[in-house]
């Protein structure tokens, strides 16, 4: 069954949506009148995590980097973990641009473009912390490696033909596989990238760029949350999608692959990194790869990983972060209004 493109408007529907895909909306979003109203929640809360690039400081980085203070092998890493990041972020963005079009629930479709919106901030954000930290051929050098290199273009094949797959032949079947494609791609894929960055922090290098990371990681996690939301949805309102359990048996497939593929890509890109241990960070994917497994409604993936065993990254894990705006390497309070059930649209 294909799916259907929406109207801009279609005020012969009703205003809450009957169905996330091929059902009845006007288009006209009443918060407070939704098929699932714990995504208002979710809305609330990306609200809430709003920042920007250009509130980080980064000049002790740049004074770091100009000093030597990072031998070449971190230089290296940082520059091409740079490169990867900036793919899995322009990819998240083009996903949304095709898969919005066919979402008929008009709240899940503002909570798409509302993370497509946080994905152009992520890429310009690597922008910006490439401007800040070396010149001009280095920064040109970095975005040729994110679409040349040959390593990052084999980490983004398998998302990318999954996607493609929808782009060509948009089904119900096809937009859940995107939706775990894309729960792998923010849950997992940037994760050993996202370890390394923290292992700099805690060797008191780097501190601005592991920052920004950080608030990176936190609406990450948040688009996890919400993307297995949808998936879950779309399962409950398509159960011929899972029918067979073919379904079950790709997401599980795709959830292997893809912490076999991080672990490979950190034994490539962090092998020669100084006290950093990769069979411990191993383990850490594969506990996230369970995580990711469990939020999507499915069950463990790798047994004998359900807890964390790289003790070190729990204090920037996701289970510490929360809404409060700090630079959490320096522990300045950034003191930003949050939206919360009190202040937010129930009380306009």
């Amino acid at each position: 069954m294909a799916l259907k493109k929406i109207k801009i408007l279609e005020p012969e529907n009703p205003n809450k949506p009957t169905a996330i895909v091929n059902g009845q909306a006007s288009g006209i979003v009443n918060w407070n009148d939704l098929k699932y109203p714990h995504f208002y929640d979710h809305y609330k809360k990306l609200l809430s995590q709003f920042w920007t690039p250009f509130e980080i400081n980064m000049s002790k980085d740049v004074i770091q980097l100009a000093r030597g203070e990072l031998d070449p092998a971190e230089v290296e890493a940082y520059f091409l973990i740079t490169a990867l990041l900036t793919t899995f972020d322009s990819i998240q963005a083009r996903w949304i641009s095709f898969a919005a079009p066919y979402i008929t629930d008009t709240s899940v479709a503002h909570l798409l473009y509302y993370i497509c919106r946080d994905e152009v901030v992520h890429n310009q954000s690597y922008s910006y912390l490439l401007a800040s930290v070396t010149d001009n051929e280095t920064q040109m050098k970095t975005f040729e490696h994110a679409r040349t290199h040959p390593k990052i273009l084999k980490r983004n094949e398998r998302v990318l033909e999954i996607y493609e797959k929808f782009k060509e032949n948009p089904t119900p079947r096809h937009l859940a596989e995107t939706l775990v494609a894309s729960n792998c791609n923010e849950g997992i894929f940037f994760y050993s990238g996202f370890a390394y960055f923290y292992h700099l922090a805690r060797n008191q290098k780097m501190l601005a760029t592991s920052t920004m990371i950080r608030y990176i990681q936190r609406d990450e996690m948040l688009h996890n949350r919400i993307g297995s939301d949808i998936l879950r949805a779309l399962l409950g309102e398509n159960p011929e999608i899972d029918a067979d359990g073919s379904f079950s048996a790709f997401m599980y497939d795709f959830v292997k692959y893809s912490v076999e593929a991080e672990i490979e890509w950190s034994k490539y890109i962090l092998k020669d990194i100084k006290n950093l241990d990769l069979l411990e960070l191993e383990g850490y994917l594969k506990y996230l790869g369970n995580k990711r497994s469990r939020l999507m409604g499915g069950d463990i993936v790798f047994e004998g990983y359900e807890d964390n065993p790289c003790r070190w990254i729990q204090i920037y894990s996701d289970e510490t972060l929360d809404s409060d705006k700090t630079d959490f390497f320096e522990q300045k309070s950034r003191n930003y209004t949050k939206i919360t059930d009190e202040n937010g649209f129930d009380e306009l």
